[in-house]
């Protein structure tokens, strides 16, 4: 029997200057910042956790700031689109937020749902969908409510090398469902109620390049460390390599690259991001692994400061 995906566990990708990061994804969209850490091979570059209030998996982004990094080109063999769930009827707000902000966006619809989409300040590509599903997020910032908040991921559309491929691997390996097509798209479904509605877009956009603004990877979730094994089993079975068990403080991960040239990780919901760090002050410490511990002070005064600020509107 083909076990069934939970959806999304996170999404990482690339980004510039850090505090244009955190100001957008905190300030503007008012996301939680769940985690302040550095890079495990980097450790004089941050990598930060935004999400819900209590760091749900499948609220979970996480970027690598590097303010000098090339520019990367958004293509085949990457997350092309990176969806975020809203509660029905807050997307007037959404759209009223994005002109305050003075931030393009375009109106979409596609299987039946109204889309807000736009660019973050790097180049990645995001929307806004209205699903009455998955809990609502109680993390309030300045005017972004309970009502309205971001509940964590809508889902997201893989750009493929080969779009056969990655939908036979989300339907037969993953274990997602498939719902529906239109025009390019092939839409799936998994068994959970955020980070859940994958789209894999049918035609080629060219090929990806890794950089600033792009998607490095999109991970999938894994009840445990027992489920993770069991997952690698059923990826080498199909015929991919996968890579060992990594261990990333707040999760367990294994990673492989599907046969349309996307990297996919599968990671543990536990042990969660509270483990070094109580939940009600999450994202406000520089968090460090255990082996740069003893580097601290360097490693802090390599990294520009950031802070989470209220953000005056342009409007």
């Amino acid at each position: 029997m083909t076990k069934k995906s939970m959806g999304i566990h996170h999404i990482t990708a690339i980004v510039g200057d850090p505090q244009e990061n955190v100001d957008f994804y905190a300030g503007v969209l008012g996301l939680r910042l769940v985690k302040k850490t550095v890079n495990f091979d980097d450790p004089d570059t941050y990598h930060l956790y935004f999400g819900d209030k209590t760091a749900k998996p499948g609220t979970i982004i996480t970027f690598f700031p590097w303010g000098n990094a090339y520019k990367g080109k958004i293509g085949d063999g990457q997350v092309g689109v990176t969806t975020y769930a809203v509660p029905t009827g807050a997307l007037a707000f959404w759209e009223k937020r994005l002109q305050k902000f003075e931030i393009p966006f375009s109106k979409t619809t596609r299987f039946e749902e109204r889309y807000l989409a736009f660019d973050d300040p790097h180049g990645l590509h995001l929307e806004l969908v209205e699903r009455q599903s998955g809990q609502l997020n109680n993390w309030e910032t300045q005017e972004v409510t309970e009502d309205v908040a971001i509940k964590g991921f809508g889902g997201a559309t893989l750009y493929t090398a080969n779009a056969e491929k990655t939908a036979e691997l989300l339907e037969t390996v993953l274990g997602l469902e498939k719902i529906g097509e239109e025009h390019d798209l092939l839409r799936f479904r998994a068994a959970n109620d955020l980070g859940n509605i994958i789209d894999v877009k049918l035609s080629p956009v060219g090929t990806g390049q890794m950089g600033v603004g792009t998607v490095h990877h999109i991970a999938w979730r894994a009840k445990d460390d027992a489920d993770q094994l069991d997952w690698k089993e059923q990826i080498e079975t199909y015929g991919l390599g996968v890579t060992p068990v990594q261990d990333r403080q707040y999760f367990n991960a294994i990673y492989f690259r599907e046969y349309g040239d996307i990297l996919f990780e599968i990671a543990t919901d536990p042990p969660g991001f509270a483990i070094d760090e109580p939940q009600e002050s999450l994202g406000e410490a520089l968090m460090l692994p255990e082996q740069y511990e003893t580097h601290r002070k360097n490693i802090q005064r390599n990294l520009p400061p950031i802070r989470v600020r209220n953000l005056k509107s342009k409007k």
